[in-house]
């Protein structure tokens, strides 16, 4: 057994957009983490009836959590990864 004591590494943090509000999160932490960080829980609305939707399986899975990600649309929150500069955009913005 060890008796060593490790200093715990504390993340990088980046500045990200999300849905034009400029926030920090953790480097390399899923798209979907930095969003509810954020307290964004609504990632877009339900094409049928309008009501909310958001993340769910968190593996890439259910597609609940698809936003844009630099312009890229479709992108799953979930299995993405966040890095400096990332322009993240909601369906449930504007």
């Amino acid at each position: 057994m060890s008796t060593v004591k490790r200093t715990p590494r504390i993340p990088e943090t980046v500045t990200v957009t999300i849905d034009g509000t400029r926030t920090q999160a953790w480097a390399g932490q899923s798209v979907t983490a930095a969003l509810v960080a954020a307290g964004v829980w609504t990632l877009r609305r339900n094409p049928v009836n309008g009501r909310p939707r958001g993340p769910f399986c968190g593996m890439g899975v259910c597609l609940e959590c698809e936003v844009t990600i630099d312009g890229r649309p479709g992108s799953r929150s979930c299995t993405a990864h966040v890095a400096e500069g990332m322009d993240i955009r909601t369906a449930t913005h504007g």
